[in-house]
């Protein structure tokens, strides 16, 4: 495919290159031929693992630093592509540490941009958005023209984040644009608490055969999208002129209740159980119910949609966890 051809022989810059996406992402561009710097903090309980790139230490040049300094001013420089997935995503952490939320997921991003601004303004650059930033939905499916209503700190971050990113391409012509992201899974996913997300602590229970707690009544509905499925959209954005200044739903799977996933991870695990508990007071506070985003706008711009079955993608995580959990928990 002529967007996956475009990455061969490039110098591709990916921030939180040890981490979840951004590992899966580098993994991908080597196998294209392209030339990747991986920049990863390693902050603790952030998802940064040097195994995420086990068999790539060849393939990809790892730098270890914090994106929040000068040295970003040098990092940028020859870049054609930057891929910008650095940010801190639990929720609950935001409300709990909101400063370090607010530098992080701001101040971060515009040391990135304004590296960019002075030392490579020709590259292209995705980031990594969320659908946080819609909050409770008044409507669904979500599609970009809903209102931006978030329902903690992070969720203000990030819609900041993004709107850097859109103002510098209004003012300054960086070729930038973000991508929306939901419910992601898959294999090298921070499992080993639950402050980051529901998905990868009921796949740390599964794969330990222990008990799944599900909050409330389980019914809330969510879209998911497997971890190959989102690496495909970021390089379909970055290879992209159509997608400048654009911001983009990721998602439009079919909607999962929790209690469904719970029961499919269960009968994967063949050792787990479910237990339906209370809300704790301070993820009743944050959560949004049901949320399921409309993608049509992706799919008709950059030609992407989900492909892997739910199934499927879940199976496949499953079977790395079980056999590399030592590095997960």
């Amino acid at each position: 495919m002529e967007y996956l051809d475009s990455y061969r022989n490039r110098a591709v810059l990916v921030t939180g290159g040890l981490g979840f996406i951004g590992s899966n992402l580098c993994r991908r561009l080597a196998d294209l031929g392209a030339r990747v710097t991986a920049v990863d903090s390693l902050l603790p309980d952030y998802g940064g693992n040097l195994f995420n790139l086990e068999g790539y230490e060849d393939k990809v040049r790892i730098n270890i630093a914090d994106v929040r300094g000068h040295a970003m001013e040098y990092l940028v420089q020859g870049q054609d592509v930057v891929f910008n997935l650095a940010g801190q995503v639990s929720h609950i952490d935001s409300m709990t540490d909101p400063f370090t939320d607010l530098e992080i997921n701001c101040r971060s991003q515009l040391w990135i941009l304004e590296a960019l601004r002075k030392r490579n303004p020709e590259a292209k650059i995705v980031y990594a958005g969320t659908r946080q930033v819609y909050g409770r939905p008044q409507r669904l499916p979500v599609d970009e023209n809903h209102p931006l209503a978030p329902a903690d700190v992070n969720g203000i971050n990030k819609i900041s984040g993004e709107f850097y990113h859109l103002v510098y391409h209004q003012a300054y012509q960086i070729r930038a644009c973000s991508l929306r992201l939901t419910n992601t899974f898959g294999p090298r996913q921070l499992i080993r608490h639950n402050r980051q997300g529901f998905i990868g602590w009921f796949m740390k229970k599964a794969v330990l055969g222990e008990t799944i707690e599900v909050f409330g009544d389980g019914a809330q509905r969510r879209d998911f999208d497997y971890v190959d499925d989102v690496v495909d959209a970021f390089l379909r954005a970055g290879a992209s002129e159509a997608s400048n200044g654009q911001v983009f739903n990721l998602g439009g799977g079919p909607p999962i209740s929790l209690l469904d996933l719970a029961q499919d991870l269960v009968r994967l695990s063949e050792k787990s159980d479910i237990k339906i508990v209370p809300f704790p007071e301070e993820r009743k506070r944050i959560d949004i119910g049901d949320f399921f985003s409309d993608a049509r706008k992706i799919e008709t711009t950059l030609g992407w949609k989900s492909t892997t079955p739910f199934a499927d993608g879940l199976a496949r995580t499953v079977e790395y966890y079980r056999a590399h959990q030592e590095h997960y928990l």
